[in-house]
C-alpha cells in the first residue's frame, strides 16, 4: 500500500470509507477532510452502468456549472475573418488561424481549451496528433466546433466542464474549489449529476448511477448516496 502522510491519516480518523452519505453530509465531510494550505479542488468520480466499448453507450458532453469551477481557462479559438475579433471580444485569450497552427507545431501549448469554426477544422486537423492525446482538440460533440464562438467562449470562461466516460465506465470532473463553500458546491454537483442522468443511453440496462464519490485534491474520497442525489435532482 502507498505510504500516507500524517495529515492525511489524521484527516481520516474515525471515518468509514465504505459508508454512503447524503449530498449535504458528503460535501461537509469532504470540506472537513481538506487539509492542504492551498485552495484544493473538489472532484467528482461517477461510476456508470454502461459499457463504453459500445458506441451507443458512450457518455460524453459538457455542462456549464452555475458557480463555475474556480479555474481560469486559457482559450484559443481557431477562426478567420470577423470571427477572430468576435472571439477576442468574448474573452478568448488567443484567436487566429495558420499562425497558431504553426506555433503549436513548434511546441507552443500555453492554452487550456480550444474552439474552432467549422471552416477551420481542415487546418486544425494538421495538429490533431498534438491536441488529440491531450484532450484539447475541438469537438462538435461537446460544442467546441461552432460558428457561435462568442457564446462558447463565454461558457468556457464562466465554468463549462467537458466530460467523457473512461474505459472503466467512470466520469471524472472538477466541480469547484474548497473556498466555494458547501452551498455552491452542492448546487454545482446537482447540476453535473442532472446532466449525467439526462444522458443515460437507452441501451444501458440495470443500475445507471452505480457509485458517486466526492473528494478534495488531497483528501479522502467520500461516497454519496446515488438515490439521494436522484431524488434531489428530480425535486430541483
Amino acid at each position: 500500500m502507498p505510504r500516507r502522510g500524517k495529515k492525511y491519516l489524521k484527516s481520516v480518523e474515525n471515518f468509514d470509507p465504505s459508508a454512503n452519505f447524503t449530498l449535504a453530509e458528503g460535501i461537509e465531510l469532504a470540506l472537513k477532510k481538506s487539509y492542504a494550505k492551498f485552495d484544493e479542488s473538489i472532484d467528482l468520480a461517477i461510476r456508470l452502468g454502461v459499457d463504453p466499448r459500445h458506441a451507443d453507450q458512450m457518455v460524453r458532453s459538457s455542462v456549464v456549472l452555475p458557480h463555475g469551477t474556480g479555474k481560469s481557462e486559457r482559450v484559443l479559438v481557431f477562426a478567420k475573418g470577423e470571427k477572430v475579433q468576435e472571439a477576442l471580444d468574448a474573452g478568448a485569450d488567443y484567436a487566429g488561424g495558420d499562425e497558431y497552427v504553426k506555433k503549436i507545431q513548434d511546441g507552443w501549448l500555453e492554452f487550456d481549451k480550444t474552439v474552432a469554426t467549422p471552416d477551420m477544422m481542415g487546418t486544425v486537423g494538421k495538429i490533431g496528433r498534438v491536441l488529440g492525446p491531450r484532450g484539447m482538440m475541438p469537438n462538435a460533440k461537446v460544442g467546441t466546433v461552432t460558428f457561435e464562438v462568442s457564446r462558447v467562449v463565454g461558457e468556457i470562461k464562466s465554468g463549462k466542464v467537458d466530460f467523457k466516460v473512461d474505459k472503466a465506465g467512470i466520469i471524472h470532473a472538477m466541480v469547484g474549489k474548497v473556498s466555494f463553500g458547501a452551498e455552491k458546491l452542492q448546487e454545482n454537483v446537482l447540476s453535473f449529476v442532472d446532466k449525467i442522468i439526462q444522458l443515460k443511453p437507452s441501451s444501458a440496462k440495470g443500475i445507471y448511477l452505480k457509485g458517486i464519490t466526492v473528494s478534495s485534491t488531497m483528501g479522502a474520497g467520500v461516497k454519496l448516496d446515488p438515490l439521494d442525489l436522484r431524488a434531489l435532482v428530480k425535486n430541483a
